[in-house]
């Protein structure tokens, strides 16, 4: 029979108890982790989100709640009220904060059953875990698993220091409309039709870009809010269809201020694990990024494996897969990978593989060992195989890789390759937080699937000054290739390879914001739909002011640290953006339907 609690209170939590409270009586309430019986003497480890105390039953001093511990099993909800003592020396928990004490309990109360677990909480490592699938369907016990439980409380106190920060700066938190109007450009929105006004839909909103661009026309000039946004896209590990970000806007910003506030929150933000983060960060363009590291958010505790140009090394080559690459304006590069000589071909055929899937056609190498061997050898022989190992600045003991091909693919394949490299031969430090920013993010990138350019970022980043003639001459006169050579006063800061953040400083004059969507194909109409109350709002004094966007579950990562995003959220979906515990998305009875004029067309 199930006990009521009453008016009983618990007097500490299950991770509070030390050796200075033995000789206190305390009330600890729980659950059970595990339950060792020894006859006259129960032992009971209790678990709150505080951590664990071991509970001592004696069939001599307490024989009814003895006998109660008898019939609890795990995940049992108990209470126990007993005296604190120092465990026996022998006996005393190291890897347990409560570790050198214990309650001898008096009175015990079953307040609840449990079913068995559908999988075990405790594991001996995150490879023994259960599938993630079983752990989403049952995600409130999978969140009683003390490392779920750390990560979300650290959120909790992120999300915390963040609203300090911003205070003292001078912000302030404002909150925006979560159903607003569809203005697809980039990701998918997700859409909400409105009842009252049939045939209508919101949308969720992306961001709250164009609200607080509206704040600070509305001269509010300090704005933050802790953001719930929504994507409708393709996931990835770090990617969910609802996720949280800090919005930042500021009226009369520049670059550095950006950079000096942002910094700023960064650095407090990691003081709160004990890191004290290198200020200021260091800047690299965009093009120096991928040039040197292939990637827009390089991870910088990688030392060295930069991209290497090796045409020097390949001049007048007939080697057919090199010279057609070459003429056509593409690339051969490589990295090398130091005392990677030994390299078994496994790996190699592992890593060619693992190029693929960024778009390479192929991995060639080159190993400097006692002798030089490659995959070359045949077709360049070995004059020019030494030429490219000395051209990448290979040396004895040391590993070329290379890939050919169209800029963006070497680039990809070659800056994935660095980062899988250093993490299966172990080369990246533990405990090193290097962060940088990428500036001078291209403003459009062109798909080559529909044959025109996007924004890369999105239509309200500013072009830098001395690049708004190129915008002008791609618009009014035509020469559409320019816009591929726009640059813009956009910024992201990354962390040991993460994207913490985008942001820039956005365009505030409406002839310019007109220009770019002109460049975007928007005709005069089409922007007028889309975005005409912002136009509108342009004409009205709008001050220049620009932000930036970093997204918790993102620093949350980095912090923790885990690859999973869903590790530092409480109820995430899955990759294919469902939710398995609530089973959602779901269908919705033909009545709902008919009150939003909706009706399912089967294709």
């Amino acid at each position: 029979m199930l006990d009521n609690l009453g008016d009983l209170q618990r007097t500490h939590s299950c991770g509070a108890l030390r050796p200075d409270d033995v000789g206190k009586t305390v009330t600890l309430m729980g659950w059970v982790a595990r339950r060792r019986d020894f006859g006259e003497l129960t032992f009971i480890d209790l678990r709150d989100r505080d951590g664990v105390t071991q509970v001592v039953l004696n069939s001599e001093d307490a024989p009814d709640a003895h006998a109660k511990a008898k019939e609890v099993r795990g995940e049992y909800v108990i209470a126990v009220t007993g005296e604190v003592t120092l465990r026996d020396p022998s006996q005393r928990n190291p890897k347990l904060a409560t570790g050198d004490v214990e309650v001898h309990a008096r009175e015990l109360l079953q307040l609840n059953d449990a079913r068995t677990l559908p999988f075990q909480l405790e594991t001996a490592s995150t490879d023994a875990l259960a599938s993630e699938d079983l752990r989403l369907k049952y995600r409130y016990l999978d969140l009683r698993r003390p490392q779920l439980q750390a990560n979300l409380r650290l959120r909790h106190r992120v999300l915390r220091e963040i609203r300090r920060y911003m205070d003292e700066q001078g912000f302030t938190e404002i909150e925006t409309p979560i159903l607003i109007k569809s203005t697809p450009e980039g990701a998918r929105d997700y859409i909400v039709p409105s009842r009252v006004q049939p045939g209508k839909f919101f949308a969720l909103p992306q961001s709250p870009q164009l609200f607080k661009q509206l704040c600070m026309i509305a001269g509010l000039d300090k704005y933050f809010q802790i953001a719930r946004c929504f994507r409708d896209e393709d996931l990835r590990a770090d990617r969910q269809p609802e996720f949280t970000q800090l919005d930042v806007e500021m009226s009369f910003a520049t670059l550095d201020q950006i950079y000096s506030v942002t910094e700023g929150l960064f650095a407090r933000v990691f003081k709160l694990i004990g890191v004290e983060l290198p200020l200021p960060f260091p800047r690299f363009s965009y093009a120096e990024a991928m040039r040197r590291w292939g990637s827009d958010k390089p991870d910088l505790r990688i030392s060295g494996m930069e991209l290497q140009d090796l045409s020097p090394a390949l001049e007048g080559t007939d080697f057919a897969p090199y010279a057609s690459t070459l003429a056509a304006g593409g690339e051969v590069k490589g990295i090398v990978v130091r005392d990677g000589a030994g390299l078994s071909r496994k790996t190699l055929d592992e890593l060619q593989e693992f190029a693929k899937r960024y778009g390479a056609t192929g991995l060639a190498w080159i190993k400097l060992g006692e002798d030089i061997t490659s995959s070359l050898l045949k077709a360049l022989g070995d004059d020019r195989v030494n030429r490219i190992a000395s051209t990448a600045g290979a040396q004895k003991g040391d590993a070329v890789l290379i890939v050919a091909g169209k800029p963006k693919t070497v680039a990809a394949s070659l800056g994935a390759l660095r980062n899988e490299v250093a993490r299966r031969e172990k080369l990246i430090p533990a405990n090193v937080y290097a962060p940088l920013w990428v500036t001078e993010f291209p403003m459009f990138e062109y798909h080559e699937d529909d044959d025109r350019y996007y924004a890369m970022h999105h239509p309200f980043t500013s072009p830098l000054d001395e690049d708004l003639p190129l915008l002008e001459r791609a618009v009014a006169g035509g020469e559409t290739q320019l816009l591929g050579k726009l640059r813009t006063k956009a910024y992201d800061p990354v962390i040991n390879g993460v994207e913490l953040a985008s942001g820039s400083i956005r365009i505030h004059r409406r002839d310019m914001q007109r220009l770019v969507f002109k460049a975007l194909g928007m005709t005069t109409e089409e922007a007028r739909a889309r975005f005409g109350f912002f136009l509108d709002a342009l004409d009205f004094g709008t001050p220049p002011h620009g932000g930036i966007a970093p997204g918790i579950e993102r620093l949350m990562m980095v912090l923790v640290p885990t690859e999973n995003i869903r590790d530092v959220m409480a109820f995430p979906k899955t990759a294919s953006a469902t939710d398995l515990m609530i089973d959602a998305p779901g269908e919705v009875d033909q009545k709902q339907l008919e009150e939003l004029h909706l009706k399912i067309v089967d294709k």
